[in-house]
C-alpha cells in the first residue's frame, strides 16, 4: 500500500463541516481518507494552521512553498513524490493510487431507516 500525505492550507478542520458554510469538497475528501485508513492506507492529513513542522520539515512541501505561496495548497504526495498540487484528489485518484476501488471510498446511505419514538417525560 502506498503512503499517501495531503498537505492542507491553514483552516480551523480537515472535515469542511466547522463554520458558516459547509465545503462539500471538505467533506468528501475527509470521508475518503476515513474509508482508506479503515481499510489499511497509511494516509495522512497535515493542516498548515495547526502543524507547520512537516511544510518546513519535508522538502518538496517547502520549496512549493517558498516558490509559489500557500496558494500551491493543498499539497499531496504519494510515495514521497508530489502527486498532486492546489487541488485535492478525486475520489478515482485514490482508488488509482491504492487500488481500492471508488465504489468503497463514496459515502452511502444506510440501507434500512432507523425510526426512533421519543416519548415525553411529565
Amino acid at each position: 500500500m502506498p503512503k499517501i500525505e495531503i498537505y492542507d492550507p491553514a483552516m480551523c478542520c480537515a472535515t469542511g463541516v466547522c463554520g458558516p458554510s459547509v465545503d462539500p469538497e471538505l467533506t468528501r475528501v475527509a470521508s475518503a481518507v476515513y474509508s482508506l485508513q479503515q481499510k489499511g492506507v497509511q494516509i495522512t492529513r497535515y493542516n498548515l494552521g495547526s502543524e507547520p513542522e512537516p511544510f518546513v520539515t519535508n522538502q518538496l512541501v517547502n520549496d512549493l512553498l517558498m516558490e509559489k505561496g500557500p496558494d500551491c495548497l493543498p499539497v499531496v504526495l504519494v510515495d514521497g513524490k508530489v502527486r498532486k498540487v492546489s487541488d485535492y484528489p478525486t475520489n478515482e485518484e485514490f482508488a488509482e493510487w491504492t487500488g481500492i476501488k471508488v465504489e468503497e471510498l463514496i459515502s452511502q446511505k444506510p440501507k434500512k431507516n432507523l425510526n426512533i419514538t421519543l416519548n415525553s417525560i411529565n
